[in-house]
């Protein structure tokens, strides 16, 4: 039997990594049970059947914790660079370069919406840190990046990244404007001579779960503005701003990207990214690291695929993590199990959407700070995953003394 391993983060307690070694460790007792002898198996630390193979593989959406998820399940490093803050103070981001030297970054490390502590301002908020930081994963060799960019604190376009990447934003007067939303419609000429040619060579996957486009009514001001601090009553010139912005730098390029779904990201990052780099994907996240991780090739001759996140509802039916592995394992005929730290009533849809079943793996009432807990909950998930593959090792034994 084969079992691949594919279990999100259950966040505020278990990485991917620790839930899914926890989840292995679980599944490796219950062979070793299941083999002869038994508790001399497990006594003696002998190899379970010879035909069980569990590989695991980090996971994420591409959101807050897929650098920690790739970097701890793929032996890749972390990375430290002082980037502009949104706005304009000096940051601490985190980046992590894998063994192929792929940079795998989180928008928000620069330009997130958590690092904002005064009131928003959407006038003054860039997200020129974006653009630093993707220079120096370039400046340490990485051609290939795979960057989200959910939590952004910005809704300038990408102006503040691509004056970072080397992009000049000038007025009627030829002089450069500050990369802030204020100087989006008095963008009338744009220079490239800064842009780094080695950006040419560089591949971008961006993880980009929306699909709104960067302009008008479903655009990033009316739709996603007011967390950003846009007043109701500025966002139909601010909006007409975007539009003016959008239409000097697609003459500029002479290509229209601000109606591709998922422009309007990140307050217009999605669009900045489009229009700016070379060999850019605006994809899902899910589809971005199951890709990076491989977890396909290791699905061809798996049996069963475990997965799970820290609590199943109606929301992960509608397209979380689980539901995105459980798809690309049903491209291959396998069952999939799913486990969770809660479980709510909602969650029998997950049935439908390719998994199989799913468990909680809390054994009893407790209270949050336990269930919470690291150690708790990595025991918790063994235990579960052990109990669980007892009964499939038990039901395929049965099964084989009956059809000899």
């Amino acid at each position: 039997m084969k079992v691949a391993v594919a279990i999100d983060s259950f966040k505020g307690s278990m990485t991917s990594m620790q839930a899914g070694n926890a989840c292995k460790e679980g599944i490796i007792a219950a062979a070793r049970a299941h083999c002869d002898g038994g508790a001399a198996a497990v006594r003696d630390r002998k190899p379970a059947a010879d035909n069980m193979d569990v590989v695991v593989k980090p996971l994420a959406d591409g959101g807050e914790g897929t650098v920690e998820a790739l970097v701890e399940g793929m032996n890749g490093t972390y990375e430290y660079v002082t980037v502009t803050d949104p706005m304009g103070s000096h940051v601490k981001a985190r980046y992590g370069i894998l063994p192929d030297q792929t940079a795998v970054m989180e928008m928000a490390e620069a330009s997130g919406i958590t690092l904002v502590k005064e009131p928003l301002n959407p006038w003054k908020a860039a997200s020129t840190g974006v653009g630093e930081m993707i220079l120096d994963a370039v400046q340490k060799g990485c051609r290939k990046f795979i960057i989200g960019i959910g939590g952004s604190a910005t809704t300038e376009g990408g102006i503040g990244m691509l004056s970072a990447l080397g992009y000049d934003f000038m007025d009627e007067n030829g002089d450069i404007l500050p990369p802030v939303f204020a100087s989006l419609e008095k963008v009338v000429q744009i220079e490239n001579n800064r842009v780094p040619e080695v950006l040419k060579d560089c591949h971008f996957q961006i993880a980009c779960d929306v699909t709104n486009p960067l302009c008008g009514a479903q655009g990033c001001v009316y739709v996603f503005g007011a967390q950003k601090g846009v007043k109701e009553e500025e966002k139909e010139s601010m909006d007409r701003a975007m539009q003016s912005y959008a239409a000097c730098l697609e003459k500029f390029t002479g290509k229209k990207f601000s109606e591709i779904p998922g422009t309007g990201a990140a307050g217009g990052l999605g669009f900045a990214f489009l229009w700016g780099l070379p060999n850019v994907e605006l994809k899902p996240g899910i589809d971005i690291v199951l890709e990076a991780v491989g977890l396909a090739s290791e699905l061809q001759d798996a049996d069963i695929v475990v997965t799970g996140e820290g609590c199943l509802d109606f929301q992960t039916a509608m397209g979380k993590v689980p539901v995105g592995v459980a798809k690309t394992a049903k491209n291959y005929n396998c069952k999939v199990i799913a486990f969770a730290g809660s479980v709510t009533e909602e969650a029998k849809k997950c049935n439908e959407k390719g998994i199989d079943a799913f468990f909680s793996i809390l054994p009893g009432v407790c209270s949050l700070d336990e269930a919470m807990d690291t150690e708790t909950a990595q025991k918790n998930m063994r235990n579960a995953a052990e109990q669980v593959f007892r009964l499939i090792l038990a039901c395929g034994k049965e099964k084989s003394s009956l059809h000899p």
